[in-house]
């Protein structure tokens, strides 16, 4: 598993697209990604090698529900 972000470094990342704050999720394969908290958008971001990649085309839409 990837390093751990340090949370003081957590409390200062957005989501690129929307601007809303980001929780811990975990992707699919059981990989870390970061989730949007916006609820009309949210989306996932995944964190490789523990560096959070939040770019508007990595991000991957989350199904509501």
């Amino acid at each position: 598993m990837g390093r751990v972000l340090e949370p003081w470094a957590r409390e200062l990342l957005r989501c690129p697209a929307t601007g809303a704050t980001l929780v811990d999720g975990v992707g699919p394969d059981g990989e870390p990604t970061l989730v949007s908290t916006d609820p009309v958008n949210p989306v996932a971001y995944p964190v490789r090698d523990g560096i959070p990649v939040l770019l508007v085309d990595e991000g991957v839409p989350v199904p509501r529900g």
